[in-house]
């Protein structure tokens, strides 16, 4: 048994089963540092990223304490987008399925209200959401934390910068002030001390160094002549790399917006991702990248911020950031589990002071390269191997991806290697297919029969 060995906490029994039966053995440096502070019940503020295993680090101290017979709330974790909370939330459940009974609540903005009252007057032991409409339900009484023995910010940087100070501050006045507070953020400027000393008490601090290994991650820099359009430099770089999965950062959203137009108009498959989307249209963006039916995602940092994103070939940095921290996240998307990552950034003589930072923050030389060839304009683009269906009939008409697989794999057929990720809402079901068997799997869908019923697909293009 090694010192990082999970056995070695005080953990309840069924706990240490399961995440055996995870595959869970040793912890990782976030894990080790921070989890016997949070299971002796201390405030804890930790310096983690995305990718370090901090989610399953206060998972197991949240699950670790929980009275399952207690139908009330005991725990509530705050996450800046709607997307990581649906992760923590994924996670919990993941480590607390041996436990019976655990129930797991998401209440995040963009979503019914309604429906989020109904499940809480059925009763959560945690609830896992977004400042904005946790807020929104205490005020209205929908929500109670009378019971509440631990407060989990996730991200609190990201929530800081997105302006959730008001709503954080807000909702603290709604729990008892016996409680234990644990704080997670990549950076700590000024507001997350400050916060942190009203709002903890005594906490431990506890830094691991960044799990962002730059050696898996190949950097290339591109300097750019003020006459050179920069989305010229990045259609080159996409035909000359032509990565099967990219995200292309962006520093605001209109031009998020703008270059996703631009490369979809060059024939490329790109999709953009920020905060003025409408939820329907950023679960289908987010379902599009996840099953590789779309190559190149560009998106804000705040929108990326918490995505799960497996695989991911390599990262644009169209623009870089004022903040050497950002652009370390941004690359930090590639390169991750040991698999090599590729980093492209693109920026101008006046941007100079920016690429200084960074040689000082990485303490190397940046070398600039030359754009590859103009000629590559004159190549074929590139599409994704997949495409998607979207079926008009989701979990409330108790459609499942066993249906859906069913169906499409039924007679004369797909061969189940030929259809991809299925995504599964209350209203609809996304399903990623080869593109090559596009029409084939069309046909089934309209022909066939899921759960006996016929239901409306169709084949979202663009």
């Amino acid at each position: 048994m090694t010192a990082t060995d999970f056995t070695t906490l005080k953990l309840h029994p069924l706990l240490l089963k399961n995440i055996a039966s995870l595959g869970y053995h040793d912890m990782t440096p976030i894990q080790s540092e921070s989890l016997p502070l949070m299971i002796q019940g201390s405030d804890v503020i930790a310096q983690a990223k995305t990718g370090s295993g901090k989610t399953a680090a206060f998972g197991l101290a949240l699950l670790n304490k929980l009275n399952v017979k207690q139908f009330k709330v005991q725990s509530l974790v705050l996450c800046p987008t709607r997307e990581l909370a649906d992760q923590v939330a994924k996670e919990i459940r993941r480590l607390g399925r041996g436990i019976h009974n655990i129930k797991v609540l998401t209440l995040c903005g963009g979503m019914p209200f309604g429906p989020q009252i109904g499940s809480l007057q059925h009763g959560a032991h945690i609830v896992v959401g977004t400042p904005g409409r946790v807020e929104e339900h205490l005020r209205k009484g929908t929500l109670r934390l009378d019971h509440l023995t631990t407060v989990v910010l996730d991200e609190a940087d990201r929530m800081l910068d997105m302006g959730f100070q008001p709503s954080l501050d807000e909702i603290i006045t709604y729990m008892p002030k016996q409680r234990q507070t644990l704080l997670f953020s990549a950076t700590f400027p000024e507001q997350i001390q400050s916060i942190s000393q009203r709002i903890m008490k005594a906490p431990k601090m506890v830094t691991v160094a960044t799990t962002h290994n730059s050696v898996s991650i190949q950097q290339r820099f591109y300097q750019l002549d003020d006459q050179f359009p920069r989305i010229t430099a990045l259609q080159l770089l996409l035909l000359a790399y032509r990565p099967s999965s990219s995200v292309v950062f962006c520093n605001t959203r209109r031009e998020t917006q703008e270059v996703a137009n631009a490369l979809a108009d060059m024939g490329l498959s790109a999709l953009a991702l920020h905060g003025d989307m409408e939820q329907r249209m950023r679960d289908q963006t987010l379902v599009r990248f996840a099953n590789k039916s779309a190559s190149i995602l560009v998106a804000t940092d705040v929108a990326a911020r918490g995505l799960d994103i497996d695989e991911l070939d390599a990262v644009f940095v169209y623009q870089l950031s004022r903040e050497v921290d950002v652009h370390i996240h941004r690359i930090g998307r590639t390169g991750r589990a040991g698999n090599q990552g590729s980093a492209f950034s693109l920026f101008s003589a006046k941007e100079t002071y920016k690429i200084e930072a960074l040689e000082k923050h990485l303490q190397t030389s940046i070398e600039v390269e030359p754009l590859p060839s103009m000629d590559l304009l004159n190549e074929p683009t590139f599409k994704p191997a997949m495409a998607t269906l979207q079926i008009d009939g989701g979990k409330k008409q108790k459609v499942r991806p066993g249906d859906i697989l069913g169906a499409l794999t039924s007679e004369g057929g797909l061969q189940a290697k030929e259809v991809g990720k299925i995504h599964i809402f209350d209203h609809c079901a996304y399903v990623a297919v080869s593109r090559r068997e596009l029409k084939t799997a069309l046909h089934k869908i309209e022909r066939g029969k899921l759960k006996g019923r016929s239901f409306r697909v169709r084949h979202i293009r663009g």
